[in-house]
């Protein structure tokens, strides 16, 4: 009878030391099972802010007038990238969204190639201000940076006699309008401190990009 209470005894202790080895695993994936959840979160919002504003963006395209940005021309440069700004930031910034404006580290307009990249030097940048822009749909917190050598006067919706035409075409195709997005999301549980008990990152960011284009079609 005392040998088996000594048995027992063991296999309980050897039970105390299983469990406390396994634990930290199962820890380790259950914050990751609810940061990857949080990430999934953010990035579905901001890919639809993206959409938004690229719908936005084709929307004000120029609607058939003389193309600039005079009187009586169209469209009205001084408004239009602000309203696809205030378009994404509506989606941002609505009402159970997660994102933290703070944190995106900037806002991307730029005339898209047939393969849905910018095309080179034809990218406007906005990023986050505190103060912010007045817009012509109201105040956003963010504002332009840098050169914007992407006019909202040169964009068309019509098809156009190419200098150098593609394969099979006579004609250059419309504009297309991308809007992409940069966030610098911030973990929202101990992920990072954990991994890096376990030797691994201790990274507390993760850069999330999101980006949709959208041919120009005026309304």
């Amino acid at each position: 009878m005392s040998a088996l209470r000594r048995g027992r005894r063991a296999e309980r202790g050897q039970g105390l030391v299983e469990f406390s080895m396994i634990i930290p695993v199962v820890l380790l994936v259950l914050l990751g099972m609810l940061e990857f959840g949080f990430v999934m979160d953010h990035s579905a919002t901001i890919g639809n802010a993206t959409r938004e504003g690229a719908r936005m963006g084709s929307a004000l395209t120029n609607g058939g007038g003389t193309l600039g940005c005079s009187a009586g021309q169209s469209p009205n440069a001084a408004t239009v990238d602000g309203r696809i700004v205030a378009a994404v930031q509506r989606i941002l910034a609505a009402s159970g969204s997660r994102v933290v404006l703070a944190n995106v580290s900037e806002i991307r307009i730029y005339q898209s190639t047939s393969t849905g990249t910018e095309t080179a030097g034809m990218t406007n940048t906005w990023v986050y201000s505190a103060t912010g822009t007045t817009t012509s749909d109201g105040l956003v917190n963010f504002v332009p940076s840098g050169a914007q050598p992407w006019t909202p006067c040169s964009r068309s919706y019509l098809w156009t006699v190419c200098a150098t035409p593609p394969a099979n075409l006579t004609q250059c195709p419309p504009d297309s309008i991308g809007v992409g997005i940069k966030y610098n999301y911030r973990f929202v549980t101990p992920l990072a401190a954990a991994m890096g008990f376990f030797g691994g990152s201790s990274a507390t960011t993760l850069g999330v990009s999101e980006r949709a284009v959208m041919a120009m079609n005026p309304n």
